[in-house]
């Protein structure tokens, strides 16, 4: 091997404010800084290997400030990766020199270089600013080697058949594996009574990841027993009943790496060739269901905010891509939540300035910056947009003397995307199928995370929680995903059979979860490795990112090879499917095998661990005080506005792209100033439209952890209820199918092994459960983090323990039939609109728990806000909903009702003057403002009928008024105009004496006997009706209407037959409504009204009636005497 080649280019490293700041506060200057590429080959390149390496390295401007000497003089210091291990960057570098044929080049490491000025001799505290001590080192005289002789660490076998559970106990202390007693008890009677050996140190690390609370929520599936008294449903029974009570489109739910929901067939834009050769893209119609998964990375974000939120980012992509045989990655969202941020010279009088942190955790200001940094880096780089989230602070101590703090901090990442409906159902491992592994080089880094996560931050080893944490590589992980879709554009001939993401526990957890019931040898020596000086325990169970776990046919090994050579991704055959339920691990190294378990013991069905707790209530309700002499304005000014969870957002969406893909189709940014106020966000499953719809999926957030924070159940109902009334409403101005089509993922993030905290979570599963199965909607998956507290110092020397407040975070997700349809919060009106409050709350408001009590430092309760269900049947824009709550209007449309009518008295009172001319002209006003009326009103609302007849009504005045080119009238307004009623029911000023609101009526004097004209009219009426049962689309009564009534005043044999069917037209009515009754067909119209809604929602007949409605009465005139 030759001595290592060295390239300099000068850099900026040192122009970096923070990194400025934080090199004076230890006594250096930064100067200047440079890049140091150090490249080893297996021998010298000849002149034109040296000039291809050299472009590469080069710069396209500035050739200048490159060469092979240093530019830098005086006092350096350089960092680098440590020589053992190969870097991501480095491995796609090499992989890149060898696609031009530099294939002596074998790693490419990049070092950073400072120069510095300073009045010490030692550079050691400035170099620990500038690097990763996990993952890399100082050079103080350079980089001449990358060899380095260190001899991996073996394994042991733990002596728990001579000392039993004491052996246990000590190896969990000793490496932080977060054994309780129930732990070790079973452990001993598997290995000492069933399988009477010794466990390995490998599979003693192995079980604690793949078996601690982060993998296997003994939680939620724990028998819960609360003073003593059984609880009679788990956790997961709580969450679960919503779903088994209402499966409707739920394809996937608590059983993957994602949930999904039923989508649409859509045309997309994929090769037409084979894998191997290059092929022209074309459209083809493909059927995909809509994917959400989301996921917590909260520990490691505590400790390592960038790294923790960029591999946060990067497993939950993973966790989309690994969903069925596979799925396509879309959009992201992310949520943060971090304490209070004591920004330096922007005190806030709501933050405790005697707050102390732990110093192995990030500050509260950092997390924020580093993590949304981290989470918007990878997503920059892999190429997938952040397009909906949420973000707050807090941090307060209650009456009770509790410290509540996200000190422990929230990374919440989510993804939408979409997955053939072939691919839903992974395949049963059989034997003989290849077991393999997809993606970058194992590392010694993120080893003991799951065991590490479940525990409170503080309670383990620094060193230990620090080496927990990933590292993340956005371009490998951008590769990998290539593969995926490459494999699932094959569609029905895709080779994966079944997929997993490595998560924590690492290749342990995912080969085992890979190869159950059947079991699997495998040889870990196969795995591509960064780091030779890896133990084989940190093989085994390092979370290293950017990897997959999957099943191969062997007839398509050679197919998948020919996609990984394109993709240039690295991949390993490790081993095969045996079907003998044991999971054996070799090292062919030295023949030994360090795991051998029966996966039934270890991932099977475990006995269930039972939680008691007791209810501690340590806060007494108390109402918001307030300073008398506080003004609206003042507390806008100097508090609600500056908290995190109300300001402007602009620092979040600027630094992310957010349309990447061209599937975007409501992200963040609204109106002409790109303001981040959107409600929900929603991607389309294609760029290309379908039959004129461009059909998709949309998201949205609720969560409310303050309105919790007290503790008792009142409380606790209310931040479920609130939380799911949150999610709804601000999914609400999106059209969706239905109610139920809506679908959530949970998180959970709560410290609820602490005294007090469980029976708080436990209330709020029952509250959520209650209110979903009332409103229809479900959970289909989520997450839970458990651990969600910290040891803070006191400054005493003792120590507190610092809760993060308990939060529940509710992603919903729905499909969406055109995404076009929406409504966003940006106002578009120009002095002709209007601003609506719609009070969805169950009672008077109140202020516990809101943005103003935080900035006071005070829970505020005296009594807790609550919402009430019925009214968030009637928010979904095109829900349907049962007869009770059809008959609920919101006060949008019935505003514009009323708004309609005093237009239409006024057209009536110049009709009746005799002024045709004007009369016409407002009445068209009174027409579109009740179509308008129309529009709005949910649909399977009755009113919306009333309201399109009312409409086609005033249009056959004007078509009447429009034929007598001038003459007088002689048919009064309400020949064609009736007195109709709107079911409103409260809180609107023209009402009759049974409540109902009015519309305008002609004759001032209530309902007369209809005369011929009025009877036409009320056939034009049902012909409407049955053109909305048909069609399922109001406005085509309408339309209807309008053509019926100006039929009627046709002096020919049209005419005629009009006026002839108004007079049968109620008798027919009447008969219909008995044969109806008599053979239940309203019962049993109702299934065929589901399918007729879903056409119309592709073929789009109501909008297209509702533009020939629209159209003036000399069209409709146009079109009659064409078609007769």
């Amino acid at each position: 091997m030759s001595s290592l080649l060295h390239y300099y280019r000068v850099a900026d490293l040192h122009v970096n404010p923070a990194l400025q700041k934080k090199a004076n506060d230890v006594g250096f200057k930064m100067v200047s800084s440079e890049i140091c590429y150090n490249i080893q080959a297996t021998a010298a390149l000849d002149a034109e290997e040296t000039k291809k390496l050299e472009y590469l390295l080069r710069e396209t401007f500035e050739p200048e400030k490159f060469g092979s000497k240093s530019f830098l003089s005086g006092k350096v210091v350089e960092v680098a990766p440590r020589q053992q291990f190969t870097s991501a960057w480095s491995t796609n570098a090499v992989s890149i020199c060898h696609s031009i044929s530099l294939e002596k080049i074998v790693r490419i490491e990049k070092s950073r270089r400072y120069q510095v000025e300073t009045s010490t001799d030692s550079l050691k505290s400035f170099a620990k600013l500038v690097h990763d001590r996990m993952t890399e080192c100082e050079y103080p005289s350079g980089i001449s080697t990358f060899e380095e002789h260190q001899e991996p660490e073996g394994w042991t076998r733990v002596p728990v058949m001579a000392q039993g559970a004491k052996a246990l106990e000590e190896l969990s202390k000793q490496k932080g594996l977060g054994y309780d007693e129930q732990d070790i008890a079973y452990y001993l009677r598997v290995f000492r009574d069933e399988l009477k050996r010794d466990p390995t140190t490998v599979e003693c690390f192995d079980l604690a990841q793949g078996n601690s609370e982060h993998s296997r929520h003994w939680f939620f599936g724990g028998k819960v027993v609360i003073d003593g008294e059984d609880m009679p449903l788990t956790l997961f029974q709580w969450v679960k009943r919503p779903l088994k009570e209402r499966i409707s489109n739920s394809v996937i739910g608590f059983h993957d790496n994602s949930s999904a929901l039923r989508g649409y067939a859509h045309t997309a834009f994929l090769p037409s060739g084979s894998v191997a050769q290059p092929s022209a893209f074309k459209e083809v119609t493909r059927d995909f269901d809509i994917t959400l998964t989301v996921e917590t990375h909260n520990f490691p974000c505590g400790i390592a905010p960038f790294p923790g939120a960029e591999t946060g980012a990067g497993g939950r992509i993973r966790d989309g891509e690994s969903t069925g045989k596979g799925s396509l990655v879309v959009a992201a969202v992310a949520g943060y939540a971090t304490g209070n941020l004591h920004i330096p010279g922007y005190k806030m009088p709501w933050e405790f300035e005697d707050f102390k942190y732990p110093s192995n955790m990030a500050p509260p200001l950092q997390v924020l910056i580093d993590c949304s940094n981290g989470a918007s880096d990878y997503g920059n780089k892999f190429g997938e947009p952040l397009i909906c989230g949420w973000t707050r602070s807090c941090g307060m101590r209650l009456p009770s003397g509790e410290r509540f703090e996200w000190v422990k901090p929230i990374m919440l990442s989510g993804g939408l995307g979409q997955m053939d409906h072939g691919h839903l159902v992974k395949e049963d491992p059989q034997a003989g199928q290849l077991v393999v592994k997809i993606g970058g080089p194992a590392y010694r880094i993120g080893v003991g995370g799951g065991a590490a996560s479940s525990m409170v931050a503080g309670d383990n080893q620094e060193e230990l929680d620090f080496n927990a944490v990933q590292r993340g590589d956005a371009e490998m992980q951008q590769k990998v995903n290539r593969v995926v879709r490459a494999c699932v554009e094959l569609g029905p001939k895709n080779p994966i059979l079944s997929i997993h993401d490595q998560g924590a526990g690492g290749s342990g957890n995912v080969l085992k979860e890979i190869s159950e019931p059947a079991g699997a040898v495998i040889d870990l020596r196969k795995m591509h490795v960064g780091d030779p000086s890896m133990s084989f325990l940190e093989l085994w169970t390092a979370e290293f990112q950017e990897n997959n776990a999957l099943l191969l046919g062997k007839e398509n090994e050679a197919m998948f090879d020919q996609i990984c050579k394109r993709e240039k991704v690295p991949y390993a055959v490790l081993g095969t499917i045996t079907g003998d339920g044991q999971v054996v691990v070799k090292d062919s190294r030295d023949g030994s095998t360090p795991v051998d378990l029966p996966l039934e013991k270890v991932l099977g069905k475990m006995p269930q661990k039972v939680f008691p707790m007791q209810r501690i209530y340590k806060q007494t309700p108390r109402a918001l005080d307030l300073p008398p002499s506080l003004t609206v304005q003042v507390a806008l000014e100097t508090g609600v506005l500056r908290l995190l969870s109300v300001c402007s957002k602009r620092f979040l969406t600027n630094k992310v792209d957010r349309s990447v893909t061209g599937q975007i189709a409501q992200q963040q940014c609204v109106g002409p100033l790109q303001t981040p106020l959107a409600d929900f966000a929603c991607i389309a499953q294609s760029p290309l439209s379908m039959s004129g719809a461009m059909s998709g999926g949309a998201t949205a957030i609720g969560e409310q952890p303050l309105k919790g924070l007290p503790g008792d159940p009142e409380s606790c109902i209310s931040m479920a209820r609130l939380a799911v009334a949150e999610a709804l409403t601000n999914l609400a101005w999106i059209r969706i199918p239905t109610l139920d089509s809506i679908k959530a993922s949970g998180n959970w993030m709560w410290a609820a092994k602490l005294p007090g905290e469980g029976p708080k979570m436990y209330d709020i599963a029952e509250a959520l459960s209650n209110i979903m199965v009332e409103l229809g909607i479900a959970i289909d998956g989520g997450k839970d983090s458990l651990s969600m507290a910290a040891r803070v110092p006191l400054g005493n020397g003792q120590v507190e323990t610092a809760k993060s407040p308990g939060q529940f975070v509710l992603t919903v997700y729905a499909p969406v039939p055109d995404v076009r349809i929406k409504a966003t919060p940006d106002l578009k009106t120009h002095g002709d609109g209007v601003l609506l409050f719609v009070d969805l709350g169950a009672g008077p408001p109140v202020l516990g728990g809101s943005a103003l009590s935080q900035v006071f430092g005070q829970l505020g309760f005296g009594k807790s806000p609550q919402v009430d269900a019925k009214a968030l049947k009637v928010t979904q824009i095109t829900s349907g909903a049962d007869a009770e709550d059809q008959r609920v209007l919101c006060a949008a449309f019935a505003e514009v009702a009323a708004e309609a009518s005093e237009i239409e008295r006024t057209a009536i009172e110049l009709d009746r003057a005799g002024d045709a001319e004007q009369a016409m002209s407002v009445y068209r006003q009174a027409a579109d403002r009740m179509a308008k009326a129309a529009s709005l009103c949910p649909e399977g609302n009755p009113d919306r009928t009333v309201l399109a007849k009312h409409a086609g009504e005033i249009f056959g005045r004007i078509v009447y008024l429009e034929s007598l080119q001038g003459a007088v009238a002689t048919a009064p307004p309400e020949a064609h105009i009736g007195c109709d009623k709107l079911v409103l029911g409260h809180g609107v000023e023209r009402q009759d004496s049974d409540g109902y609101q009015v519309l305008c009526d002609p004759s001032r004097g209530g309902v007369h006997e209809p005369n011929w004209r009025q009877k036409a009219v009320s056939a034009a009426a049902v012909s409407g009706a049955a053109g909305l049962l048909v069609l399922h689309a109001p406005v085509c009564a309408l339309g209807l209407a309008a053509g019926a009534a100006y039929a009627t005043t046709r002096k020919d044999s049209a005419g005629d037959a009009a006026r002839s069917m108004g007079c049968m037209g109620l008798q027919a009515a009447e008969h219909v409504k008995q044969v109806a009754h008599q053979n239940r067909l309203g019962e049993r119209a109702q299934d065929a009204f589901s399918g007729v809604r879903s056409f119309d929602q592709r073929w789009r007949v109501s909008e297209r009636t509702q533009a020939l409605a629209s159209s003036s009465v000399s069209t409709l005139r146009d079109i009659d005497e064409k078609h007769q």
